[in-house]
């Protein structure tokens, strides 16, 4: 899909640059380029087809579509005439394994000229559909700021997605701490290990983009005006609370584990208590058991307790005196 606007004289309008069969027509984007005032193409949800037409049509080196394409990691590239940004849409969808969701990217190209922007994605980013809606809806102080502040709103809200991606991973930890202080369950570190991962996949996209966008924020491109330093500058701070978030929330995470190991370390050290006392409660009763099933009888160095009339009795009432006695002095010394 690709759409274009141009504000000029204090409208916006916009301009189907599109031939009869769908594709971009490149007579009409030079066109939309070089028209006074300022340009917008939102080359979203396009093809890689779409996406080099648009390219040709503004002076872009297919490089940058080829990045875009190829989804590599956020950047910052100045040239002659424009400035390309490639930054990546973050936001938790349903993955493969059930009832957990998984921090999926997407990303999006910004090519901000003096007066013109083009915005290039293969997929549709729900971010660049808000800026536009806002733009279509006569808010032509979006463009009336020029392309690069156009640019920032774009950033701007891209940004502030990723801060409700890490609300629903802080909510997940909250569960996940409640857990594992009084549960062993298996499904525990499942979970943790899960969060764990979602935090690093949302790392890989935080990290190159905050070093990405301190080269907006310095104001280096000459494609970003002076005015307009400050609101990269809001984007970078806001970039670099996200990214000191995420490594509070790994630590969390990391701690949350640890949690989990000990809880499981001391349930099965309660279990083997119990066993151990059972064993040495049963040894010595094993071997009174033992001694008497031999049943040697019929000399007077053999077992005359055998003919006695207490004789089971008495090895009955020994045994349980054994018993207690043992118990007793584990529970006098804490064992049990």
């Amino acid at each position: 899909m690709i759409r274009s606007a141009v504000y000029h004289d204090d409208t916006v309008e916009t301009v189907d640059v599109t031939d009869d069969d769908g594709d971009p027509a490149a007579d009409d984007l030079r066109r939309v380029r070089d028209t006074e005032g300022v340009s917008w193409v939102d080359a979203t949800a396009a093809d890689a087809h779409e996406l080099r037409h648009v390219a040709e049509a503004f002076g872009v080196h297919s490089l940058v579509v080829e990045d875009v394409v190829n989804n590599v990691r956020p950047k910052v590239e100045s040239f002659e005439e424009y400035t390309f940004a490639l930054v990546k849409e973050a936001e938790l969808t349903r993955g493969d394994t059930p009832f957990h969701e998984e921090v999926h990217d997407e990303p999006v190209g910004l090519v901000v000229g003096d007066d013109w922007l083009c915005v290039l994605s293969t997929e549709p980013i729900a971010a660049v559909d808000a800026v536009w809606d806002a733009v279509a809806r006569g808010d032509g102080r979006l463009l009336d700021r020029g392309a690069d502040y156009a640019a920032y709103r774009v950033l701007d809200r891209l940004v502030d997605e990723y801060f409700e991606v890490l609300d629903r991973i802080e909510t997940t930890i909250e569960l996940v701490e409640e857990d594992v202080l009084v549960s062993t369950d298996i499904g525990t570190l499942e979970r943790i290990n899960n969060v764990r991962r979602d935090l690093l996949s949302f790392r890989k996209v935080t990290w190159p983009t905050r070093s990405a966008l301190v080269v907006l924020a310095r104001g280096d491109p000459e494609q970003i005006r002076p005015e307009t330093e400050k609101y990269y500058r809001d984007v970078y701070d806001h970039l670099v609370e996200i990214v000191d978030l995420t490594e509070t929330y790994r630590d969390l995470t990391s701690g949350a584990r640890d949690i989990y190991l000990n809880t499981v370390s001391q349930s099965t050290n309660e279990v083997m208590k119990t066993l151990t006392v059972v064993a040495t409660v049963f040894l010595p009763l094993t071997f009174v058991v033992g001694v008497y099933g031999m049943n040697f009888e019929g000399g007077p160095t053999n077992m005359p307790e055998l003919r006695w009339a207490y004789g089971y009795p008495a090895v009955m009432v020994g045994m349980l005196a054994v018993a207690v006695v043992m118990l007793a002095y584990f529970r006098r010394v804490d064992y049990i």
